[in-house]
């Protein structure tokens, strides 16, 4: 008897989320809309849904890669872009 192909409902699936390091801590990345939704500040959660409502089937994986990161906290890459930031404005002078 051959055994049946495996569908997305009988595959072998694990309910944890992927994890990776932010300052040396393993953290979880939310990967689902609910998740990521929730792991957003209000403000961000408007673009966010702006973003997924507007993704077409080719699209819709590289915007939720975009968002699961986008939920994770990382207050080293913030003050680096912060820093950045301020860079640039001083280079800019004043306008």
């Amino acid at each position: 008897m051959s055994e049946a192909p495996r569908t997305a409902s009988t595959a072998s699936r694990t309910d944890e989320p992927p994890r990776t390091l932010v300052g040396g801590v393993e953290v979880d990345v939310p990967n689902s809309i609910p998740a990521i939704r929730a792991a957003l500040t209000p403000e961000r959660r408007t673009e966010f849904d702006k973003d997924i409502n507007a993704a077409g089937v080719d699209e819709i994986h590289a915007v939720m890669r975009h968002w699961m990161l986008e939920a994770v906290p990382d207050p080293e890459a913030d003050a680096i872009l912060a820093r950045l930031a301020r860079d640039e404005a001083e280079r800019r002078g004043p306008a």
